[in-house]
């Protein structure tokens, strides 16, 4: 059941203020010396020390706290190739959410750059404004190639979301649901429908946690990938190069499979596919809005099946936002200058270690629960947990500095609670910028 109207949903987007985001002033501007301070004369004294020590920007500018969310609109959720202006909506999204769970800011940036060149020369243009570019719904495999291309290149971190938040999160997933089946990682069989930036972010993310890549069927809208097909991307040879076995369809791999992953289209899956699947099979359907294959549907043909969608309205949603806000501010406050594999693997287990904790009774009201404990309905925490920032961020700010990527020494423990008495006085700023609007039409 959807839980708001299309005129809900303008009318949230239209009310008072347009958008979802505002500048605001966090220094005083009460007299003349403020405003002197603020620009001219005073702020100069803040420019020649950046000028004399580069790395005072960090000390005299919100450039440490401050990420660009860069997307040309070619990949817009499940909208396809809309343009950039059209998604404009989605990355102030994006950037509402960055702030409300993490604290950072952001400017989203919606370019007309169709080219993988155009998209990386713009981002080049950036880095001495901010702290971190996301990179966000830019089709493949151009999206590939730019995040690539900008990590050798900048010195902060990069991190194209569609790709790797959807591995992260689910990668928790995968790591709880072989706790709560009892099946070993290098053993599993996984069956992918879609060959995207998600679906080879995901798989890739499983094989370094020890997946075997000749145990994983891919699939794209041609069939499935194996040595026989030519012309493919180096991102899709990888899979095909390494099968052993060519499978005729999607149907044909999912026989005895242990795992099902889908970042496609809606009804790929049917129920007797879900029926041929080996002893507890775990299903990530995630095509949005309409998985592969719907919650209800998977669970009646396999009442023992591990279960995750990106939908909110059903157990496991598999949501990005569980990820994102906290691997950015890890790396941001750790001054770190890429967001690497082992930040990655970090996130993915911080996540999958929280669902195993005892769950606070205000995060079970919120979703009008009893309890949540691990089990099949509960192998990652709700994104609404307010103590993902406290574990996910400090694993990856560990992470960067166990690297040496970091430029920022953290004492850890202290991290953690300077993190939650952060949110907390950021929560009480925006809630009286909020107390300005009349927002009652929204209701």
């Amino acid at each position: 059941m959807a839980l708001f109207t299309k005129e809900e949903a303008l009318r949230y987007h239209s009310t008072a203020r347009k958008g979802k985001l505002e500048v605001v002033p966090c220094k005083p501007f009460r007299n003349q010396k403020d405003l002197s301070m603020a620009y001219s004369p005073g702020v100069a004294e803040a420019c020649r020390e950046i000028h004399a020590d580069p790395s005072k920007i960090f000390d005299y500018t919100n450039r440490g706290n401050n990420v660009a969310v860069v997307s040309n609109g070619t990949a817009v959720l499940g909208l396809g190739n809309i343009g950039p202006k059209a998604g404009k909506p989605v990355m102030e999204g994006k950037g509402f959410l960055f702030k409300i769970f993490a604290d950072i800011d952001v400017y989203d940036l919606n370019i007309n750059a169709p080219t993988v060149e155009q998209v990386v020369a713009f981002c080049k243009m950036l880095e001495p404004s901010v702290g971190g570019i996301n990179l966000e719904d830019i089709k493949a495999p151009e999206c590939f190639d730019i995040e690539q291309t900008l990590i050798e290149a900048l010195e902060i971190p990069v991190f194209h979301d569609d790709q790797h938040g959807t591995a992260i999160v689910s990668a928790a997933g995968l790591l709880n649901a072989c706790m709560i089946t009892g099946k070993k990682i290098e053993d599993l069989r996984v069956v992918v429908s879609g060959a995207g930036a998600a679906a080879i972010a995901c798989t890739k993310l499983y094989v370094a946690m020890g997946v075997d890549p000749a145990n994983v069927a891919m699939f794209d809208t041609r069939g499935h990938i194996n040595k026989s097909r030519t012309g493919l991307h180096a991102t899709k040879a990888f899979f095909g190069d390494v099968q052993k076995t060519e499978y005729a369809s999607l149907g044909d791999a999912m026989k005895g499979a242990d795992v099902f992953l889908g970042l496609s289209v809606k009804g790929a899956v049917t129920p007797d596919m879900v029926k041929g699947m080996g002893k507890d099979p775990v299903i990530f359907a995630m095509a949005n809005p309409d998985p592969e294959i719907s919650y209800p549907d998977a669970k009646a043909a396999r009442p023992d099946a591990i279960m995750g969608t990106g939908r909110s309205d059903f157990p496991n949603q598999v949501n990005n936002v569980s990820g994102f806000p906290f691997i950015f501010r890890g790396a941001l406050d750790a001054g770190s200058r890429k967001i690497n594999e082992e930040m990655k693997m970090a996130a993915a287990k911080a996540i999958a270690e929280l669902a195993r904790e005892p769950v606070p009774s205000e995060i079970c009201d919120m979703y009008g629960v009893k309890e949540l404990k691990l089990g099949l309905d509960y192998i990652m925490p709700k994104a609404l947990d307010f103590r993902l920032l406290e574990w996910e961020a400090p694993a990856v700010a560990k992470a960067a500095l166990d690297t040496g990527v970091a430029t920022i020494k953290l004492d850890l423990e202290q991290y953690k609670l300077d993190l939650r008495k952060r949110m907390d006085d950021a929560h009480t700023r925006m809630k009286s910028f909020l107390t300005t609007y009349d927002l009652s039409e929204i209701g």
